[in-house]
């Protein structure tokens, strides 16, 4: 599993126009293989900014890299020098490789 992170600082008073584009933007991901889910969680804020994370999860780390060099990549990223104005600083990527995954246990149900 390869989690792949970008942290982003949103110029307070702009949060709801930050998620709302995020919420009605198309990123094209269900289609592609290895994707497993997408999270767009709100941190902290301070008075410089308030901390966004965007998370997807992909079966590996060459799914997320075929995906970087995919049509499905440019069409979701086309627009986003457009909304500048939301953000402050440049966002911040990060990505992860699993070590260890702890899974609930599944009990049947009566």
């Amino acid at each position: 599993m390869f989690i792949a992170m970008n942290r982003f600082r949103v110029v307070p008073g702009q949060e709801a126009a930050f998620e709302t584009l995020w919420k009605s933007r198309d990123s094209h991901l269900t289609t592609l293989d290895g994707f497993r889910a997408f999270h767009l969680l709100r941190g902290p804020s301070s008075d410089d900014y308030t901390l966004y994370s965007s998370h997807t999860v992909w079966a590996s780390r060459e799914h997320f890299d075929a995906w970087t060099h995919s049509e499905a990549f440019k069409l979701a990223h086309e627009d986003a020098g457009d909304h500048r104005s939301l953000y402050a600083g440049h966002p911040k990527f990060e990505g992860f490789e699993s070590v260890q995954e702890v899974l609930p246990v599944q009990t049947a149900s009566a």
